[in-house]
């Protein structure tokens, strides 16, 4: 009896051992490792290649892009830069007001360099001018990382040291419209009342043959002077002059303030519209004046120097003789003017941009080729496909400009002759003057009263029904 019993306890033990062991066995081949794996898989399968991205054609690289003011290259500070023309050396002392000039850049340093110069020879003080670096490389200009071939770069230093300017650095790449919103911003920080802005594409040029009471005035001096009779109380409440459209602006701070401001939300293209015609709904004023000759061009002379010295003995072009080398002069012409204004070295300087402004009128690429036409600076900091960066903007132009029909409900800028006013943003129908619009929109709204009004209806019957119901109730409990 108890060696029977020894038996089934020692029977009991083993079933117990095989039973955990075979248990181990299936936990670890059916949870750890899973289901196994047939013989004809067990070995790794050969992977299936990924598809190759398609590139785009890459185009033949642009030449490349060589300094237009040498001189300036080696130049250590603005003595070693050659003299302004006397006639349109800068006022000593400054003025008593402040005439800050904005100059935004992005792209393209032969052209910011060549607007420079024109507003430094035409008689503006370089300690007002202030480029403002939106190239979005945050501090690497400041610090000498790109190279002139990078569409982004600057030379920091000749800006500062040589030119005598200011350079001020947004923190990241602004859109125009919030370049725009920067420049208001520090216009208030330092207290300037007005400060003009000008575009980096849009040399200037003192005109030479125009004579006040018979006294020749720089572009300058003539801007202050339109500057000074719109801040008289008679003048009337100013928003801005335009010196050949916006090519040069003058600005009244608090008007842009009054308005809040520009839309952001129209970044590029159709944001000055929208500026505009909000300022007008305002009652601001924004009219033209006269300063001198301003181009709209996309390149630059060769050499700079041209614009500081204009007599020829001076301005030799390369390969040319020097001057004991070559016969005399000829004769100036009678109107060159005593002090050597309008001379035929100035003449040619303004066919010279006549020519360039005229070459980018008439680009079949269109008016703005010249900002996508750099595509160095591969390897350095923040850089940027030149070609996708130009794609994305027209993007972002795009987008601005939906984004100013949904504001207004149409497309051309003149929205206060369409009857809108300021409370009208974001309140009309888009395409609203379009007849089939119109006539859509009033079978929308009849559609609506109808759905209202059987809305209605619907809703007094269930609560003569719920009346009804309520009052049977009632009579049914009294019984």
């Amino acid at each position: 009896m108890l060696s029977q019993s020894r038996l089934r306890r020692s029977g009991c033990l083993l079933l117990a051992v095989f039973f955990v062991v075979f248990s181990l066995l299936v936990f670890r081949t059916g949870l750890y490792e899973k289901v196994p794996v047939p013989k004809q898989l067990a070995s790794d399968p050969t992977p299936t290649p990924k598809p190759s991205p398609l590139y785009k054609v890459k185009p033949d690289p642009p030449p490349d892009i060589v300094d237009n003011f040498p001189r300036a290259a080696s130049a250590k500070s603005p003595a070693d830069l050659p003299s302004i023309p006397p006639w349109n050396n800068p006022p000593k002392p400054h003025i008593k007001e402040a005439s800050p000039l904005f100059i935004g850049f992005t792209r393209n340093w032969r052209l910011l360099q060549q607007v420079i110069v024109s507003y430094i020879t035409a008689g503006w003080p370089s300690e007002d001018i202030y480029v403002v670096d939106n190239s979005g490389v945050m501090n690497s200009n400041k610090l000498g990382l790109l190279t002139l071939q990078n569409p982004f770069y600057i030379d920091y230093k000749r800006l500062t040291q040589v030119f005598g300017i200011t350079v001020l650095t947004t923190p990241t790449l602004l859109t125009f419209a919030q370049l725009q919103n920067f420049y208001t911003y520090t216009a208030l920080e330092k207290g300037w009342e007005y400060y003009f802005w000008a575009h980096m594409d849009s040399p200037v040029i003192s005109d030479e043959e125009y004579e006040e009471n018979g006294q020749y005035k720089s572009l300058y001096l003539r801007a202050i002077d339109v500057m000074r009779e719109s801040m008289k109380i008679e003048y009337g409440k100013l928003a801005m002059r335009w010196y050949s459209y916006d090519r040069l602006e003058l600005v009244r701070t608090q008007a842009f303030v009054d308005v809040g401001g520009w839309d952001t939300l129209i970044p590029f293209y159709m944001t000055d519209c929208d500026m505009h015609e909000r300022l007008w709904m305002k009652g601001f004023k924004i009219e033209d004046a006269t300063a001198g000759k301003i181009y709209d061009v996309s390149s630059s002379v060769d050499d700079l120097e041209i614009y500081y010295q204009r007599q020829r003995p001076n301005m030799l072009k390369r390969n040319e003789k020097p001057a004991d080398e070559q016969p005399p002069p000829p004769p100036p012409p009678p109107s060159i003017k005593p002090d050597g204004r309008n001379s035929p070295d100035y003449h040619a300087l303004l066919r010279k941009l006549d020519e360039i402004q005229n070459a980018k009128s008439s680009d079949k690429g269109g008016r703005n080729t010249w900002q996508s036409r750099q595509h160095g600076g591969q390897g350095e900091p923040f850089y940027r496909d030149g070609d996708g960066f130009e794609e994305g903007i027209v993007m972002t132009m795009n987008f601005g400009r939906d984004v100013f029909e949904a504001k207004w409900g149409r497309g051309p800028c003149n929205i206060r002759e369409a009857g809108l006013t300021e409370g009208d943003a974001w309140r009309v129908v888009r395409d609203w003057e379009k007849e089939e619009v119109q006539s859509q929109y009033k079978k929308d709204r009849e559609k609506e009263e109808k759905e209202r009004q059987q809305a209605e209806k619907e809703e007094r019957k269930k609560k003569e029904k719920e009346e009804k119901q309520k009052a049977n109730n009632e009579k049914h409990e009294r019984i």
